[in-house]
């Protein structure tokens, strides 16, 4: 007899062992819950070993998100060079966002792009865990895969708006410096931040049913405080009306960080100031390791409901 069924006897029995508590009687028969939550480096092991599976879903969901479309994939530049084309008239003619900037059609997109990778990771690591309760419950599998593979079908996306982005600087007549050779670096920090805050999103989002509803107003504050459509430097550092505190204090922000570091590497060509680089670095190691442990001590409740 085997030791489950040796268990199975001796609570039906009326036995010593059916006066134990549940859980005792599972260890004396070396028994496991099917769903425990595994210790935090076989967590992340297991995540290695369904790396196929996490990258084959990204990539499944991004070519079925616009295949219903006459345009298909071109939406992924279209949305945002349409938003950079009325931001561009709001915020840089209307507002005189552009005055005193160098190159401001890129410097607009650049912002927009590099934000946009962001928030929309952000947004769909809040609903990855809560729009997927039916594949949670059928499969066994680390829950952390789902808000991975939202974030590398972000990393998917802004690959094709980064090609665009050059063209774009180039036409508008940067020439390709050195300093180039800085964007990936760039993009690895920004996708270890974006990782981090997705994971922490997806627990977030799998216990607060109105945090999606809250999302748009939280993200839109955020679009308008990270410098997408006004150069930090010009209009805080620069200004005698403003303390040198204040622009400290929105280089913090990572968004806003990130969006920086892209302009000086592809526009201004020089390297960034530390009170750039280093808030770049600090977010995507603290985010990374906060976001994976975060997200892991919750892994027995996502599902349940």
């Amino acid at each position: 007899m085997s030791q489950p069924e040796s268990a199975v006897a001796d609570a039906q029995a009326g036995g010593r062992s059916a006066q134990e508590p549940l859980a005792k009687l599972a260890q004396r028969y070396g028994l496991r819950r099917a769903i425990a939550r595994p210790r935090f480096h076989v967590y992340l092991r297991q995540l290695v070993e369904r790396r196929h599976f996490i990258l084959t879903y990204a990539t499944s969901r991004n070519v079925s998100k616009y295949s219903s479309s006459a345009l298909g994939q071109l939406w992924q530049v279209l949305t945002p060079l349409l938003n950079a084309a009325i931001y561009y008239v709001m915020f840089g003619i209307v507002l005189g966002g552009r005055d005193g900037v160098v190159n401001y059609p890129a410097f607009l997109l650049t912002g927009i792009f590099v934000f946009t990778y962001t928030q929309r990771s952000f947004t769909a690591g809040a609903k990855s865990i809560s729009g997927n309760l039916s594949l949670i419950r059928a499969l066994h599998f680390p829950r952390a895969a789902l808000p991975l593979a939202y974030t590398i079908q972000e990393l998917q996306q802004l690959a094709i708006s980064m090609g665009v982005l050059v063209l774009i600087v180039l036409i508008t007549g940067e020439v390709p410096t050195w300093y180039w050779l800085m964007i990936p670096v760039v993009l690895v920090l920004q996708t270890m931040f974006n990782i981090g805050a997705g994971l922490v999103m997806a627990r977030m989002g799998a216990s607060m049913r109105d945090l999606n509803q809250l999302l748009p107003f939280i993200t839109r504050t955020w679009l308008y405080a990270s410098g997408v459509f006004f150069s930090i430097q010009d209009k805080v550092v620069g200004s005698a009306e403003l303390p040198q505190w204040v622009a400290t204090a929105m280089y913090l922000n990572p968004a806003a960080a990130y969006i920086e570091w892209m302009r000086d590497i592809l526009i201004y060509k020089h390297i960034p100031p530390a009170m750039v680089w280093a808030p770049c670095v600090f977010w995507a190691v603290f985010a990374l390791g906060f976001g994976f442990w975060y997200f892991w001590r919750a892994e027995e409740r996502y599902g349940r409901g």
